[in-house]
């Protein structure tokens, strides 16, 4: 098995020295859940459907059993162990505060699929029951892709002493892309875990990662990140 070590290399790192190994630390480390709500896993009957519509929706399959098979099950176990240990679990999600959406950011009022009304208290805003959060668990609203742009996770991070964050999520090459990137920006040091992420195309996925890894964040599997939790 490729160690994280040496997977994910753009051409940029090519012959780059292996990276250390991180020094995760309690009270320093948390867990950040990004963007994972209901409309994501709501499908209509592919039956009722036209020709097009069909067509589009075989086309998401893959990404819908990735995530019932590879990322929802992952991310349980993440929170399982970061819980056991004691370590802090957050959570960012997509919500507007009004009903029609006007205080959205521009990025999610465009025409086409990023064209996102999720009201704060409406089912498709809200994180599975499956992996919902604890009492206690942090959870920011945002209406931007970086969750830290569009809250006040910066801040918060800083407030309870957070140096390492450890991201998962949807969509590997949108709002987890976006918010790694915002992260890195802040100096806190970023681990994406990839078999805890999913784009709405592997290839877009698989892509992401190599663009973000060795300079935004780096990417481990949850298997390799586990390892080193303490």
């Amino acid at each position: 098995m490729t160690s994280w070590k040496t997977a994910y290399r753009s051409l940029y790192y090519e012959g780059a020295p292996e990276p250390p190994d991180p020094i995760l630390v309690k009270g320093k480390t948390a867990l950040l859940v990004i963007d994972v709500q209901n409309t994501y896993f709501e499908r209509p009957d592919r039956a009722s459907l036209s020709g097009a519509e069909r067509a589009r929706y075989d086309a998401w399959t893959p990404f819908h059993e990735r995530m019932a098979g590879t990322v929802m099950p992952t991310i349980q176990r993440l929170l399982q162990r970061f819980r056991d240990g004691g370590l802090e679990v957050i959570y960012a999600r997509i919500a507007c505060q009004t009903g029609d959406g006007r205080d959205r950011s521009l990025s999610q009022k465009k025409p086409g699929w990023n064209d996102l009304l999720l009201p704060k208290d409406e089912h498709a805003s809200q994180i599975p029951a499956s992996i919902a959060p604890k009492p206690d668990e942090i959870v920011v609203i945002k209406t931007t892709d970086s969750a830290l742009t569009g809250t006040n996770l910066r801040l918060t991070l800083t407030n309870i002493g957070i140096s390492h964050v450890i991201c998962c999520g949807v969509f590997t090459d949108q709002c987890v892309a976006s918010t790694v990137r915002s992260l890195a920006d802040e100096s806190f040091d970023v681990i994406v875990v990839e078999d805890a992420c999913a784009a709405g195309d592997h290839a877009l996925h698989l892509k992401e990662l190599e663009i973000m890894n060795m300079i935004y964040c780096h990417v481990m599997s949850a298997d390799e990140l586990i390892g080193y939790l303490p």
